[in-house]
């Protein structure tokens, strides 16, 4: 299964340090885990949040002391599953591609740790996990997961095509804004397509952050993307996606009847996303790395203020 154990024990650079998957996991399951992302967790942290903020508003909206408990814990474990199954289809159509990059040919498939009949195998077993994760809905939530499935497949073709392969990833990764929403009151409303945009807007921004740890090597491979397109106007590109993302975020949480304790969460995360706008300038590939991954507790402080805030207008 692995060409090498040198290769099966290496951590991926962007792999958090001494993660169990690259110091206690079986070295027969690593390039498994590392094909779903397990040791680099910030891909599912970032599919997960916009379901939490999309269940708090509608908490907001309908009344309810806080998000549905039973929502969120399947959302955590929809997104666990399906990241790492979108992340395996990514790369086994990239894989060539990964080779030719620095920061990528080190995963399983360009090394030569897992076949791409074996990643194929290990798709489908994550994707049925995600689809009975799903069946617990609603069926309009059902239906809506199904179809997001549309975007995830043509989104590994897109820096092939078009110098924004970002949006994409936006309109698949947002998707949680949509059924966090609908897992509710089952049918789409106005915050939720406005919360949907907002995490658009956030991923575009975010993703083109972490695009730029690979800029020299993407000209070399012919990879288009956002960091590339924007060049030297990168941190003025991400600070209007960011400056979007709030403005949606806020006219979302009114249109869903929010209180103060929301749009204080809104204030602090605004603070975070323009604390990363300012860093943006001279950052290098670790840098990049990091301001990336912090957006996992920028999107917390949001999800929170929706949560509590729900908690709050019930309480009084």
């Amino acid at each position: 299964m692995a060409s090498s154990p040198n290769v099966t024990d290496t951590p991926l650079p962007d792999a958090l340090k001494g993660h169990w998957v690259d110091t206690r996991a079986p070295k027969r399951l690593r390039p498994y885990l590392k094909l779903a992302r397990i040791e680099r967790p910030i891909g599912w942290q970032l599919l997960l949040l916009p379901c939490w903020w999309a269940a708090g508003l509608a908490a907001i909206s309908a009344g309810l002391p806080f998000p549905n408990l039973w929502h969120c814990l399947f959302f955590l474990i929809g997104a666990i599953v399906m990241r790492g199954a979108g992340s395996t289809f990514n790369d086994i159509v990239d894989r060539k591609l990964d080779a030719q990059v620095a920061r990528t040919r080190g995963r399983p498939l360009p090394s030569g740790q897992v076949s791409p009949k074996q990643a194929a195998l290990f798709m489908v077993g994550l994707s049925l996990v995600g689809f009975v994760v799903l069946l617990q809905f609603n069926r309009f939530t059902v239906i809506a997961g199904i179809a997001s499935l549309a975007i995830v497949a043509i989104y590994p073709f897109m820096k092939r095509i078009t110098n924004m392969p970002q949006f994409v990833l936006g309109l698949a990764f947002s998707w949680g804004g949509l059924v966090g929403w609908s897992a509710v009151f089952g049918r789409f409303d106005a915050p939720a397509y406005l919360i949907y945009a907002a995490a658009v807007f956030w991923t575009i921004g975010y993703d083109t952050i972490y695009a730029m740890q690979d800029i020299e090597d993407d000209v070399i491979a012919g990879i288009k993307s956002s960091a590339r397109y924007f060049g030297a106007f990168t941190q003025q590109a991400v600070g209007l996606c960011y400056g979007a993302t709030i403005a949606l975020a806020g006219v979302a949480a009114w249109l869903a009847g929010a209180g103060p304790v929301a749009f204080i969460g809104l204030g602090l995360f605004a603070l975070h996303l323009g604390w990363q706008v300012h860093s943006i300038a001279g950052a290098d590939g670790p840098t990049a790395l990091k301001l990336f991954r912090s957006n996992w507790h920028a999107g917390l402080l949001l999800a929170a203020g929706f949560a509590l805030d729900a908690l709050v207008k019930f309480a009084f």
